[in-house]
């Protein structure tokens, strides 16, 4: 279907937006210079490619000052930096860390994708900031909205592996070659407005107006790719629109394995929407990537859904049409039939925390971040720990898919100045963290993000500390299992493929999900409807006694669970999934 074509279909608002936009541009430099705290409707729609969303405090919905007077709504705008495979230099960091003191609440947040977001941004300094984010040659242009977002990897630096190096270097091409081309992120975001004068600005290259691979509506939805090794699996590439999971022979490079289709974002008022995982579509010589991955997204752009944005994924798409048809489409559009993928799956999972050679004589120290979290508090002055690890020691930077930070090339003599450093303040060492913790992750959600439904991030840590100590008491301390929240059914936290996932329902309420398992490639089950919040650790811990009584040979809790099946686990636990008819009504709201 031709971007013609578009004009004799019924489409959304949004994509009359995106038509009407003149390729990004709308009327967001207007909007931008009147003394407003908010961006229109359209506008917001439009700020998504350009990296950021308006959004509110919800901690204030409802209350009052003491006037009596309803709260302002306190609106502010989240901005998200692309880092393709999580790499950024020492001076970038820093930078990073210096906006997050001075316009962004003195906090940021590492994101699962390896991106880094800022939240509480006012509208009259998201100018500054972009600015600054460029001047250190990242972008926020095309890290959210209707196109490819950050392109993730293996963020590891094993720099004496060439298929490793070679992935890394893929991840970079990729982004830089699937952004978008319109100059409308340059001319409204770095051009003086009194001057004319133009940031000097390289990521994106002048090509006028055109778009020849979005076209002027761009992407029915939002395009997440990943490049996976089969060992290491720390991407979750399953979960991703399109996926590269490369293929080697010693330490020759032969080629990718092309996945496509993955996603895990539902809409539970919308039964025809499920999280899925990717299916196999060809293999791919190393030359041939960009190319396969054009035609992959010219192939979402002309058949995904422009009519109803929850189910406009590409992972509808295959699961409509079956990977068959699509392998036969996505072949016209790379110009040759596609070769069948090698019969080949990941087949582990490596967070990359603690010490760790890189090949070249040199270490890399991967930190665990709780839920990504960087802010000083009273107990543990974290931000402040990595400001004085980079000005101190200079090391490179990397963000993991887990939320983490790594820090690279660190010379055998500093590795007891890294531990110092973070001793002193507060930070706790990889071996100083429970098992159950290191391999925890959640979203946002309240109070920034306008989808949560109920809380993640704030309370993760608290079921967290009571997990510990059950799990201790059960004798399951050591054992590696994946525990993931979300504050909605979205599963931005990928809770769907854990071997334990927590999707928040309603407020205080979550669907327990298992079954999945740490490698990622597998969807866990419901288990358990609307629990509350409180009962969350309680209804686990039955469940974890379970496994140790009942559990194979070197079996994982998710294997278990998969093995034995929910049914099994609640017959013997006396639980019932069905909701109550008030409960059911909830669900359905």
């Amino acid at each position: 279907m031709s971007q013609d074509q578009e004009t004799t279909r019924k489409l959304s608002e949004v994509e009359h937006i995106k038509a009407a936009s003149n390729y990004l541009r709308g009327n967001v430099a207007k909007e931008l210079a009147e003394p407003t705290e908010t961006f229109s409707k359209e506008s917001v729609q439009i700020l998504k490619h350009h990296g950021m969303y308006q959004q509110e405090d919800r901690d204030r919905r409802g209350k009052k000052g003491p006037d009596g007077k309803p709260l302002s709504k306190a609106y502010s705008l989240m901005l998200r930096v692309k880092t393709p495979g999580g790499q950024l230099t020492c001076d970038q960091f820093l930078a990073e860390l210096e906006i997050a003191d001075k316009w962004a609440g003195g906090t940021m947040r590492i994101t699962n994708r390896q991106d880094i977001q800022f939240h509480w941004v006012l509208k009259g300094n998201v100018r500054e900031v972009i600015r600054r984010i460029n001047e250190v040659q990242l972008t926020t242009f095309g890290a959210c909205g209707d196109v490819e977002r950050n392109v993730m990897c293996c963020p590891a630096p094993l720099n004496t592996d060439p298929v490793q190096l070679a992935n890394q270097q893929l991840a970079v091409r990729l982004s830089n070659h699937l952004l978008p081309r319109t100059r409308a992120y340059h001319e409204i975001w770095l051009t003086d407005l009194e001057t004319g004068e133009k940031t000097d600005c390289t990521e994106v290259p002048d090509s006028g107006e055109a778009e020849p691979l979005y076209g002027r509506t761009y992407l029915p939805r939002k395009f997440k790719t990943a490049i996976a090794r089969l060992e290491d699996n720390c991407v979750d590439v399953y979960t991703n629109d399109m996926g590269f999971v490369s293929i080697r022979e010693g330490d020759r490079l032969l080629g990718y394995n092309v996945l496509v289709g993955g996603g895990l974002g539902v809409t539970p008022s919308d039964k025809d929407t499920f999280p899925r995982l990717a299916d196999r579509l060809t293999f791919v010589k190393p030359e041939e990537v960009i190319g396969i991955a054009e035609a992959v997204i010219k192939f979402q752009r002309d058949f995904g859904n422009r009519e109803d944005r929850k189910r406009a994924r590409l992972k509808y798409v295959v699961a409509d049409w079956g990977i068959e048809r699509v392998r036969e489409k996505v072949a016209e559009y790379f110009g040759r039939p596609l070769a069948l993928p090698l019969e080949v799956e990941v087949t582990g999972f490596d967070d990359h925390i603690g010490w760790h050679e890189q090949g070249d004589g040199r270490w890399f120290y991967g930190l665990n971040v709780e839920n990504g979290r960087v802010i000083d508090r009273p107990d543990m002055r974290l931000k402040t720990a990595l400001w004085e690890v980079c000005r101190r020691l200079r090391p490179g930077v990397r963000l993991t898919p887990h939320q983490s930070v790594i820090f690279t090339d660190i010379q055998p003599a500093d590795r007891a100045t890294l531990e110092s450093i973070l001793r002193d303040h507060g930070v706790p060492l990889h071996d100083e963290i429970s098992e159950v913790l290191r391999w925890s992750m959640s979203c946002v959600a309240l109070p920034t993000c306008g989808l949560a439904v109920t809380e993640s991030e704030r309370v993760l840590p608290g079921i967290i500390d009571q997990l510990e100590g059950e799990i201790a008491a059960i004798g399951l301390q050591k054992e590696q299992f994946t525990v993931r929240m979300t504050g909605c059914p979205n599963g931005c936290g990928r809770p769907y493929n854990a071997d334990i996932g927590l999707v928040g329902r309603t407020k205080n309420k979550y669907t327990i999900y298992l079954g999945g398992r740490l490698v990622g490639d597998r969807l866990g089950v419901p288990y358990l409807e609307l629990v509350p919040l409180e009962q969350i650790v309680p209804t686990l811990v039955p469940v974890l006694q379970l496994f140790r009584e009942y559990r194979a040979d070197g079996e994982t809790v998710g294997d278990f669970c998969h093995r034995v099946g929910v049914d099994w686990i609640r017959e013997k636990l006396g639980h019932s999934k069905t909701a109550s008819p008030e409960e059911t009504a909830v669900l359905e709201e």
